[in-house]
C-alpha cells in the first residue's frame, strides 16, 4: 500500500480530534468531505459522490462545495 498524501495526513489528525462532526476540509476553492462525512453529506446534501487517489489502495470517496456557497 501506497503511503498517505501530506493533504491526507492533515485530514485525518484533524478528523481523528472531531470525531463526531463532519470535517468541511478546505482544498483550494471547495470544501471537501472524505470517507464516512462524504457519504453522508452526499446523501444529505444531494452531492456528487466521487472519489480522490489519496495514497491508499482504494480511492477515497469524497463530494464537495465550493467555498463561497457552502451555508
Amino acid at each position: 500500500m501506497a503511503e498517505l498524501s501530506p493533504m491526507m495526513k492533515q485530514y485525518f489528525a484533524i478528523k481523528e480530534q472531531n470525531k463526531d462532526s463532519i470535517l468541511f476540509f478546505r482544498l483550494g476553492d471547495f470544501y471537501e468531505m472524505f470517507y464516512d462525512d462524504a457519504k453522508i453529506a452526499s446523501k444529505e446534501l444531494e452531492l456528487t459522490l466521487t472519489g480522490r487517489d489519496c495514497g491508499q489502495a482504494e480511492r477515497a470517496p469524497m463530494c464537495g462545495v465550493p467555498f463561497h456557497s457552502c451555508e
